[in-house]
Parts: C-alpha cells; sequence; structure tokens
C-alpha cells in the first residue's frame, strides 16, 4: 500500500510505503522546482506549439532539420517536465497531512464508553477503543481509577478478555494505566476520587489486579505521602511498570525518595492538588525540579492556565508530554448529565465539563488530544510539529514503544491523515493502524 501526503513536520510531499504492517520507504513526491522563465504559468501548451522556444530559433538560424528536430524534442521534455511539476505542486497542495498515530498515557472513556464502568464488559472495550480512532488515537492506556478492589479487579478482566479476543484491541490499548487508590487522602490532591477506598499502597493487592488484568498494568499512580511508598514503587519497577505521581500532598522529601525508588513521572503535573499551596517548598516545585521525572499535562485550555502550561514546559522540555484525562462523555453533545464519579454534571458548547450547579469545579476532562494539541499550537507554546510530538512520540518514546520511531521505514504503519485549517484546527481525515486503515472520515 502506498500513501500520498505531506510530511507533518517537514512539509515534504511524499509518497510512504506501507507492508507488513511497518512503513518500508519513504520516496519524495518531489517539491516541484519553479518553472524557468521562458516556461512561467502564462505560456500554456499552446504557446510551444506557436514557435517558441529552442527549436524555433535553431529554425530561423537556419540550422538543419535534424538539429532542429533534436531540439524540439528537448523542448517537448522540458514541457512535459514543466507541465509534471506544476501537476505535482498542485497535487502537493492538496494533499493531506502525515503524522504518527497518537498515544494516549491517560483515558477514562470516550463517546459514552466508559473504563470505570461497574459493568464494564470486553465488548465494551472493544467498542471504546474503535471509537478512540475516530481522534486519531493509535496507541492508548485505558485508566482504571480508584474504586472497591473487586471493581478495580473486574474492570481488569474486562480489559484484558478484550485484548485476548480482538487483535484490534490488543494492538491498541499498549497497557492500563491504574489511577489510584493509592493516592492522598486529603479534599484538593485527591480530586474525584471516592475517600471511601483511598489507601496505602498494598503490593499483594496490586499482584492480584495485575494477575486479573493478565500483565497489562502499565503505569501506577500514586502519592508518595504514605508509608511503604518506596518498597511498593520498587515492587512495581521490577516487574517493568512505569509509576507515576499524581494526586499528593507528598513533601520534597517523600517526592525525592519516590523518583529514587524508581518513579518517572507525574501524572497531569498542576492538577489533582490543593487550591492554596506553601509558596515554597510545595510538591509542585519539587516535581519540576525533579529531574528524573518526566509530567503528563492536560492541555485542554481549561484545565490550566497557558502560564503554568509554558513554565513546566520549558523546565521539562522533551520531558513533557500531553495527555487527555478524557471521561467518557467526551464527543458527546453538549448538555446535562449524571455520571458514576461526578455525579450530575454539564458539558457546555465549549467543551468544558463541569459541576452541575457549581460551573467554577470542573468534573474532567471531556477533550481529546487533537484539541489539545490544537491550543498548545494556538496559545503559542509550541510550534505543531512539537505540539503533535508531545501527544504521539514522545509517550511512545517514554514507553519504550516502536512507534516512537516517528515516520521511518521499519517504523509501525501507525499514521493519522488530517487537515490544518489556517486558524489551526485539526480534522483527521482517515486513520491507519499497523498499516491497515481502520477509519475514515471522508
Amino acid at each position: 500500500m502506498k500513501v500520498a501526503a505531506r510530511h507533518y513536520r517537514t512539509g515534504e510531499a511524499l509518497l510512504i510505503h506501507l507492508e507488513g504492517g511497518v512503513i518500508t520507504a519513504l520516496e519524495p513526491l518531489g517539491e516541484a522546482e519553479p518553472p524557468p522563465a521562458e516556461m512561467d504559468a502564462e505560456r500554456t501548451a499552446a504557446n510551444w506549439g506557436a514557435g517558441e522556444g529552442e527549436a524555433a530559433a535553431k529554425r530561423a538560424a537556419g540550422a538543419g532539420e535534424a538539429e532542429v528536430e533534436a531540439a524540439a524534442k528537448r523542448q517537448a521534455g522540458e514541457r512535459e517536465a514543466a507541465l509534471r511539476a506544476a501537476g505535482e505542486q498542485e497535487a502537493a497542495a492538496g494533499l493531506p497531512i502525515v503524522a504518527p498515530g497518537l498515544v494516549d498515557l491517560q483515558i477514562n472513556g470516550y463517546g459514552g464508553h466508559d473504563f470505570n464502568n461497574p459493568l464494564l464488559t470486553a465488548a465494551e472495550v472493544k467498542l471504546a477503543v474503535r471509537t478512540l480512532w475516530r481522534e486519531g488515537v493509535t496507541t492508548c492506556y485505558p485508566t482504571v481509577i480508584t474504586g472497591a478492589a473487586d471493581k478495580i479487579a473486574a474492570a481488569m478482566r474486562a480489559i484484558a478478555l478484550a485484548c485476548e479476543q480482538d487483535s484490534a484491541a490488543a494492538s491498541t490499548i499498549g497497557g492500563i494505566h491504574l489511577e489510584g487508590p493509592f493516592l492522598s487522602p486529603e479534599d484538593g490532591p485527591r480530586g474525584a476520587h471516592s475517600l471511601e477506598h483511598i489507601r496505602p499502597p498494598d503490593i499483594d493487592l496490586f499482584d492480584r489486579w495485575q494477575e486479573a488484568a493478565g500483565g497489562r498494568i502499565s503505569i501506577v499512580t500514586l502519592s508518595p505521602e504514605w508509608e511503604g511508598s518506596e518498597d511498593f514503587i520498587r515492587h512495581c519497577v521490577q516487574q517493568g511498570v512505569t509509576v507515576s505521581i499524581g494526586h499528593t500532598s507528598a513533601d520534597s522529601r517523600q517526592i525525592a525518595g519516590a523518583a529514587a525508588a524508581g518513579a518517572r513521572l507525574s501524572t497531569h503535573l498542576g492538577n489533582g492538588a490543593h487550591p492554596v499551596l506553601p509558596r515554597h517548598p510545595n510538591m509542585l516545585w519539587a516535581q519540576l525540579a525533579e529531574e528524573r521525572l518526566w509530567c503528563t499535562l492536560i492541555a485542554d485550555g481549561f484545565h490550566l492556565p497557558d502560564e503554568v502550561l509554558k513554565v513546566a514546559m520549558k523546565v521539562k522540555g522533551r520531558q513533557a508530554l500531553l495527555i487527555s484525562d478524557a471521561v467518557s462523555l467526551g464527543g458527546l453533545p453538549p448538555g446535562s448529565y449524571v455520571t458514576p464519579v461526578g455525579g450530575a454534571v454539564v458539558l457546555t458548547p465549549e467543551g468544558r465539563l463541569h459541576l452541575a450547579g457549581q460551573p467554577a469545579l470542573l468534573a474532567g476532562s471531556a477533550q481529546m488530544l487533537l484539541r489539545h494539541i490544537e491550543h498548545v499550537s494556538a496559545a503559542g507554546l509550541a510550534d505543531f510539529p512539537d505540539a503533535w510530538d508531545m501527544a504521539s512520540i514522545r509517550p511512545a518514546g517514554f514507553m519504550a514503544l516502536p512507534a516512537a520511531a516517528g515516520l521511518v521505514p521499519g517504523a509501525p504503519a501507525d499514521l493519522a491523515l488530517l487537515r490544518r485549517s489556517h486558524g489551526g484546527s485539526l480534522e483527521l481525515e482517515a486513520l491507519c493502524k499497523a498499516g491497515e486503515w481502520v477509519c475514515r472520515t471522508v
């Protein structure tokens, strides 16, 4: 299979060859060079037949027929090349942008599908994966949050079963993100997580959930303020599980201890925190200053002010990643809803999700990664290619996925074809997963 598109970073028109689920070659379509002066746009094919060019000049100079004929052939070749170049330029201008598929490290649900539904089934997981394709996501980490132990185990089994039964789910689900229940019990840092089920880190309990998940738990978010956190972190790291700090009121010493034990990430830095913090020290400064910690950011335009995003991105550099942290109401029409976690909520036409009767209190994110990329780019926090990388090859690289290679031969054929308006809005045109078209919107 071959795909013609413009590279998201360079703008170069490419013919991308796909075979066996990987990119096998990238062939430049050739940004046609501007036609020479004697071949400008006003000189049509008719002009060429009207005596212009090298052949006419030689005939006028009394050259022999053979020489005139050779000049005519050269002239015809140049004409053909100029027309082909003009055609390639026109075609390139109409090509979609091609970019690596998006990688979402934290997604609670989308399009009415909820990974924390108490009655979650493998069938719903399969549908959720296919719904996420419409948003350019080729790899996701379904996020299971704080709840009763048996509810978490049931969600793990449903996701694992979906992967066992469905190759599409297995290839799209990079792993499971367990967010809780080992979080801060304090109001503010706990966020919307149920206080009833918050608990200290428990290795035996985690191992039971990992068994239910078939070994698919890849990320665990916890607060290192609990006694025994460092032993728990080391246990997870030994299993190859990424440990992230989030929903925490830990002090600087505890955060440094967590990083020393192997924690590598800060979950949605700047959110899940006390509304008022000491100037210093506080857990935000400690995580920003800790060079061993990457961070994820919710850049939907509602969760964090642009100045906070700017500071985090400047400090962390290529260690700053975008996540959606979207809930099941993402992709649904604006209106009032009742959810298992937030209760009565309102989704505004602008895409902001807040508690009913309390517009100042967010009830989660309803925006997918395409919108986060738009916001970061439109706000001037990063140019479009870098904003895209924050939600694609960078998280892939952090999780050691082959997709981190991007658009190069040998990389997985996980491609998003999209259009970008002059205003910066992004519209997905098609999505390719492992060399197969799984979604087309046009």
